[in-house]
Protein backbone atom coordinates (compact mmCIF):
# COMPACT_ATOMS: atom_id res chain seq x y z
CA UNK A 1 0.00 0.00 0.00
CA UNK A 2 1.32 3.30 -0.49
CA UNK A 3 2.13 6.04 1.99
CA UNK A 4 -0.59 8.31 0.86
CA UNK A 5 -3.26 5.47 0.88
CA UNK A 6 -1.76 4.37 4.26
CA UNK A 7 -2.24 7.64 5.72
CA UNK A 8 -5.96 7.85 4.87
CA UNK A 9 -6.59 4.43 5.92
CA UNK A 10 -5.30 5.51 9.60
CA UNK A 11 -6.50 8.69 9.67
CA UNK A 12 -10.24 6.90 9.02
CA UNK A 13 -9.99 4.99 11.87
CA UNK A 14 -8.65 7.22 14.17
CA UNK A 15 -11.55 9.29 13.43
CA UNK A 16 -14.07 7.01 13.51
CA UNK A 17 -12.39 5.87 17.01
CA UNK A 18 -12.27 9.50 18.78
CA UNK A 19 -13.90 11.81 16.30
CA UNK A 20 -13.05 14.19 14.01
CA UNK A 21 -12.81 17.29 16.68
CA UNK A 22 -10.71 15.15 18.58
CA UNK A 23 -8.04 14.16 16.29
CA UNK A 24 -5.13 15.61 16.06
CA UNK A 25 -2.41 15.31 13.22
CA UNK A 26 -0.47 13.60 15.76
CA UNK A 27 -2.85 11.09 16.38
CA UNK A 28 -2.82 10.14 12.62
CA UNK A 29 1.00 9.92 12.81
CA UNK A 30 1.40 8.04 15.24
CA UNK A 31 -1.19 5.55 13.85
CA UNK A 32 0.31 4.97 10.34
CA UNK A 33 4.22 5.17 12.55
CA UNK A 34 5.60 8.24 11.14
CA UNK A 35 6.59 11.68 12.23
CA UNK A 36 4.22 14.09 12.17
CA UNK A 37 5.66 16.25 9.67
CA UNK A 38 5.89 13.43 7.28
CA UNK A 39 2.30 13.75 6.83
CA UNK A 40 2.49 17.51 5.30
CA UNK A 41 4.62 15.72 2.63
CA UNK A 42 1.15 14.37 0.87
CA UNK A 43 -1.01 16.86 2.62
CA UNK A 44 -1.82 20.01 3.99
CA UNK A 45 -3.52 19.40 7.09
CA UNK A 46 -6.47 17.43 8.63
CA UNK A 47 -9.11 19.18 6.20
CA UNK A 48 -7.75 17.98 3.08
CA UNK A 49 -7.15 14.37 4.92
CA UNK A 50 -11.09 14.78 5.95
CA UNK A 51 -12.01 15.66 2.10
CA UNK A 52 -10.29 12.98 0.44
CA UNK A 53 -12.05 10.57 3.07
CA UNK A 54 -15.31 11.90 2.43
CA UNK A 55 -15.21 12.95 -1.10
CA UNK A 56 -15.53 9.24 -3.08
CA UNK A 57 -17.92 8.28 -0.12
CA UNK A 58 -20.23 10.93 -0.56
CA UNK A 59 -20.25 10.55 -4.28
CA UNK A 60 -21.43 6.71 -3.79
CA UNK A 61 -24.17 8.06 -1.65
CA UNK A 62 -25.33 10.31 -4.46
CA UNK A 63 -24.76 7.81 -7.07
CA UNK A 64 -26.85 5.20 -5.35
CA UNK A 65 -29.79 8.07 -4.42
CA UNK A 66 -30.18 8.70 -8.60
CA UNK A 67 -30.60 5.39 -8.76
CA UNK A 68 -33.15 5.40 -6.13
CA UNK A 69 -34.85 8.29 -7.71
CA UNK A 70 -34.71 7.09 -11.34
CA UNK A 71 -36.22 3.34 -10.53
CA UNK A 72 -39.56 2.58 -10.89
CA UNK A 73 -40.93 2.88 -7.70
CA UNK A 74 -43.93 4.78 -5.70
CA UNK A 75 -42.40 7.79 -3.87
CA UNK A 76 -43.25 5.64 -0.59
CA UNK A 77 -40.39 2.81 -1.79
CA UNK A 78 -37.95 5.35 -2.95
CA UNK A 79 -38.26 7.08 0.47
CA UNK A 80 -38.12 3.77 2.54
CA UNK A 81 -34.76 3.12 0.08
CA UNK A 82 -33.27 6.51 0.38
CA UNK A 83 -33.54 5.91 4.69
CA UNK A 84 -32.26 2.17 3.60
CA UNK A 85 -29.17 3.00 1.57
CA UNK A 86 -28.23 6.35 3.85
CA UNK A 87 -28.34 4.34 6.82
CA UNK A 88 -26.61 0.93 5.51
CA UNK A 89 -23.50 3.62 3.94
CA UNK A 90 -23.90 5.50 7.33
CA UNK A 91 -20.46 6.77 8.58
CA UNK A 92 -20.40 7.95 12.25
CA UNK A 93 -18.14 11.03 11.16
CA UNK A 94 -20.41 12.59 8.50
CA UNK A 95 -21.65 14.71 11.55
CA UNK A 96 -18.52 15.91 12.31
CA UNK A 97 -17.44 16.43 8.90
CA UNK A 98 -20.49 18.94 7.97
CA UNK A 99 -19.20 20.97 11.06
CA UNK A 100 -15.32 20.63 9.99
CA UNK A 101 -16.09 22.25 7.00
CA UNK A 102 -17.59 25.04 8.46
CA UNK A 103 -13.95 25.91 10.11
CA UNK A 104 -12.91 29.24 8.70
CA UNK A 105 -9.10 27.19 8.76
CA UNK A 106 -10.83 25.45 5.72
CA UNK A 107 -9.38 26.37 2.23
CA UNK A 108 -12.67 27.56 0.55
CA UNK A 109 -10.83 27.69 -2.89
CA UNK A 110 -10.16 23.77 -2.42
CA UNK A 111 -11.43 22.25 -5.31
CA UNK A 112 -12.16 19.55 -3.38
CA UNK A 113 -14.33 21.33 -0.85
CA UNK A 114 -16.23 23.03 -3.54
CA UNK A 115 -17.31 19.41 -5.32
CA UNK A 116 -18.04 17.66 -1.89
CA UNK A 117 -20.24 20.83 -1.34
CA UNK A 118 -21.92 20.29 -4.25
CA UNK A 119 -22.62 16.71 -3.91
CA UNK A 120 -24.15 17.17 -0.91
CA UNK A 121 -26.63 20.03 -2.45
CA UNK A 122 -27.63 17.32 -5.29
CA UNK A 123 -28.02 14.78 -2.59
CA UNK A 124 -30.34 16.92 -0.85
CA UNK A 125 -31.89 18.21 -3.85
CA UNK A 126 -32.80 14.61 -4.39
CA UNK A 127 -33.98 13.93 -1.34
CA UNK A 128 -36.23 17.18 -1.55
CA UNK A 129 -37.38 15.49 -5.02
CA UNK A 130 -38.81 12.07 -3.42
CA UNK A 131 -40.88 13.96 -1.46
CA UNK A 132 -42.27 16.41 -3.97
CA UNK A 133 -42.92 13.73 -6.57
CA UNK A 134 -45.07 12.25 -3.33
CA UNK A 135 -46.92 14.81 -3.15
CA UNK A 136 -47.48 15.38 -6.40
CA UNK A 137 -48.61 12.12 -6.86
CA UNK A 138 -50.76 12.48 -3.82
CA UNK A 139 -49.11 9.89 -1.22
CA UNK A 140 -47.77 12.68 0.97
CA UNK A 141 -49.25 15.51 2.73
CA UNK A 142 -49.45 18.29 0.16
CA UNK A 143 -49.80 21.06 3.12
CA UNK A 144 -45.75 20.74 4.06
CA UNK A 145 -42.53 22.04 2.70
CA UNK A 146 -41.05 19.35 0.64
CA UNK A 147 -37.71 20.90 1.63
CA UNK A 148 -37.91 21.12 5.35
CA UNK A 149 -39.49 17.54 5.43
CA UNK A 150 -36.46 16.43 3.12
CA UNK A 151 -33.91 17.60 5.38
CA UNK A 152 -35.37 16.94 8.48
CA UNK A 153 -35.35 13.27 7.27
CA UNK A 154 -31.34 13.71 6.45
CA UNK A 155 -31.01 15.64 10.41
CA UNK A 156 -32.60 12.67 11.83
CA UNK A 157 -30.54 10.36 9.48
CA UNK A 158 -27.32 11.85 10.56
CA UNK A 159 -28.14 12.17 13.72
CA UNK A 160 -27.68 8.54 14.22
CA UNK A 161 -23.93 9.32 14.58
CA UNK A 162 -24.03 10.76 18.20
CA UNK A 163 -25.86 7.46 19.63
CA UNK A 164 -25.39 4.78 17.50
CA UNK A 165 -23.50 1.62 18.68
CA UNK A 166 -23.17 -1.05 16.27
CA UNK A 167 -22.37 -3.07 18.86
CA UNK A 168 -25.40 -2.12 21.28
CA UNK A 169 -28.87 -3.70 21.70
CA UNK A 170 -30.92 -2.32 18.31
CA UNK A 171 -29.47 -3.08 14.82
CA UNK A 172 -29.51 -0.77 11.85
CA UNK A 173 -31.91 -2.89 10.24
CA UNK A 174 -34.46 -2.31 13.37
CA UNK A 175 -33.30 1.45 13.16
CA UNK A 176 -33.79 1.62 9.14
CA UNK A 177 -37.35 0.17 9.77
CA UNK A 178 -38.13 2.90 12.60
CA UNK A 179 -36.88 4.92 10.95
CA UNK A 180 -38.90 4.59 7.33
CA UNK A 181 -41.96 3.52 9.37
CA UNK A 182 -41.64 7.36 11.18
CA UNK A 183 -40.87 9.24 8.21
CA UNK A 184 -43.72 7.33 5.68
CA UNK A 185 -46.77 7.53 8.68
CA UNK A 186 -45.50 11.55 9.49
CA UNK A 187 -46.00 12.69 5.80
CA UNK A 188 -47.98 10.29 4.36
CA UNK A 189 -52.09 10.61 3.85
CA UNK A 190 -53.22 9.13 6.42
CA UNK A 191 -55.87 5.40 5.61
CA UNK A 192 -59.22 6.55 6.08
CA UNK A 193 -61.25 3.12 6.70
CA UNK A 194 -65.19 2.68 5.40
Amino acid sequence: MNRRLEILRRATEVFQRQGVAETSMEDIARAVGIKREAIYYYFNGRSEILLEIFLPQSRALLHSLRGIVEAEMSPTEKLRAAIRTHLLSFNPSYLEMTVAMREPRLDKNNEKLRELRETWKDYGALWVRIVAEGQRTGGFRPNVDARTIAFGLLGMCNWLSRWFDPAGEISIERIIDDYASLAIDGIGLPVHHA
